[in-house]
């Protein structure tokens, strides 16, 4: 490895003077016309030596995964359920109120595996579609549901943290740098908020609509989110089962995510511990001996970074050693630098 800064590969200076003043020039040009995306921007080819400008990447986009395929998801899982669970209504024994609304607060609870009881299989046929239908919805639930909330909260982290940073005018990269370091942790505010105004709509039906005391209606909510449902307090009206097909999906994929974001925090704290301590305490001559990993007695910028995302946790030796394997392949001539003629 190099022991220069200018020839040295991983750091960002690296890049020619000549360069660095085109890019300059673009981005002031791009100013001037005041939109970065115009059809008249200059784009720089690297093959002529130049560097392509790009805008910053939304911290905030958008994944692959559309709504409207989790809907189509959710409504063939729910159709195909209701239309089973209809044809063999028969063979569900339980406290009935109308026999197709009944099929989808069936699929519902299966799915979501809260199982209250006050609806279940009786015969060997109800109890092999209720067995195929609980892993199937299990499937869609950890997976597709959940992605979906992801992104839903995503979008409701920006609201969020446009709130708690009111009065402050920033733009959509600048809001992005500052909840950026906090993002999982404000994930895990804007999916708490949700869940206790869903406990909150939850208990208030069921004391409303099928007449509970107040804290057996708390205490069915509570069953109900963590599928924990015994099922001495269900939803038994006609009203009462149609909130609860919506209302269960919801709340179970908000209390899960809930969990999730929670580790995440706990996690991403003690990442952060591991970082302020490799960047802070002191080098001594046994760390310098592990960075120089060509043995040559000195350490390059290259490898006192290499050695430092290793202490981080960023990356493992396993790692290193696959790229160095990579690199190995690509160097032909085993010259111990890669050129075009290698590549070719």
């Amino acid at each position: 490895m190099s022991n220069t800064d200018v020839k040295d590969p991983l750091l960002p200076g690296t890049v020619d003077v000549s360069l660095q003043s085109r890019l300059k020039k673009v981005l002031e040009r791009r100013k001037n016309h005041g939109c970065g995306s115009a059809p008249g921007d200059e784009v720089l080819h690297p093959e002529h030596n130049d560097v392509k400008t790009s805008h910053p990447p939304d911290s905030f986009a958008p994944n692959s995964l559309k709504f409207r395929h989790v809907f189509l998801f959710l409504a063939v899982y729910l159709g195909i359920g209701a239309v089973c669970f209809f044809l063999v209504r028969d063979q569900i024994d339980g406290k009935k109120t109308n026999e197709v609304l009944d099929a989808i607060y069936f699929c519902v609870v299966t799915m979501t595996t809260v199982g209250y009881g006050d609806l279940v299989p009786s015969t060997t046929l109800a109890k092999f579609l209720a067995c195929v239908f609980v892993f199937a919805g299990m499937a869609l639930v950890g997976f597709v549901l959940s992605k979906a909330a992801d992104r839903f909260l995503e979008k409701q982290e920006i609201l969020f943290s446009k709130a708690i940073h009111l009065g402050k005018d920033y733009n959509s990269t600048e809001l992005a740098d500052v909840v950026g370091p906090n993002k999982v942790k404000y994930k895990f505010l804007t999916t708490l908020v949700l869940l206790v105004g869903l406990m909150i709509a939850g208990t208030l039906f069921v004391v409303f609509v099928e007449g509970l005391a107040v804290f057996d209606a708390f205490y069915c909510v509570c069953a109900t989110i963590t599928t924990l449902g015994y099922g001495d307090k269900s939803f038994s009206t006609k009203s009462g089962r149609i909130f609860a097909s919506f209302w269960i999906v919801i709340s179970t994929i908000c209390l899960a995510r809930l969990f999730y974001y929670f580790a995440e925090v706990c996690t991403e704290q003690r990442q952060r511990s591991m970082i302020e301590c490799a960047l802070t305490r002191k080098l001594t001559v046994s760390d310098l001996r592990a960075a120089d990993l060509d043995n040559n007695d000195e350490v390059s910028p290259a490898e006192f970074i290499v050695y430092k995302l290793k202490e981080m946790g960023k990356i493992t030796d396993e790692d290193v050693t696959t790229v160095m394997k990579g690199f190995k392949m690509l160097d032909v001539d085993l010259s111990g630098t890669l050129t075009e003629s290698d590549i070719v």
